[in-house]
């Protein structure tokens, strides 16, 4: 298949799939005692058979590598409650040490820190990494869930966070 090479301006770009309501969670790993965090909105489910979903991380930012040097990463869907937090952890040069101390969370099965009023956590171990651009796609097996809140979920549109009022 031969594909025309044209033109896309990236602000066009982010503009039409910005246009994609998404869910925001922040994705966490522990690589030598401390606490690792990134705030995301490309988490997908991938298989039922196996467990498998995937995060997309920038490999700029330094989340990136140790998400791929530890190989086992918790994710945190977040509620409506928590904008705070996703905006905390979507900025770049902020101290590593104490960066969760202002949100409720625990080590789950893997060791990872899981924030605690989350609407769901998944807990993963990486069995596969792809190249993608600026990005790389990290896949992963899943090996624990849980659903510890019921609050409305957080959704990000158009580059503005929503809300969705749940009946």
């Amino acid at each position: 298949m031969h594909f025309i090479e044209r033109h896309v301006d990236p602000a066009t770009h982010r503009k039409v799939v910005g246009r994609f309501a998404t869910g925001v969670a922040i994705v966490t790993t522990r690589r030598d005692g401390v606490d690792h965090a990134m705030t995301i909105n490309s988490f997908t489910s991938v298989s039922l058979e196996p467990l498998l979903v995937l995060f997309c991380a920038e490999k700029v930012a330094r989340f990136h590598e140790a998400v791929l040097e530890t190989g086992v990463w918790g994710v945190s869907v977040l509620p409506a409650s928590m904008e705070d937090a996703s905006r905390f952890f979507a900025h770049r040069g902020r101290p590593l040490n104490g960066q969760l101390a202002r949100w409720p969370h625990h080590r789950g099965e893997t060791g990872v820190p899981l924030f605690d009023r989350a609407i769901a956590t998944v807990e993963c171990v990486t069995t596969a990494v792809h190249d993608a651009g600026d990005h790389s796609i990290v896949v992963g097996g899943v090996r624990a869930l849980s659903t510890p809140s019921e609050e409305a979920p957080l959704l990000y549109h158009e580059g503005r966070y929503h809300n969705l009022d749940l009946p």
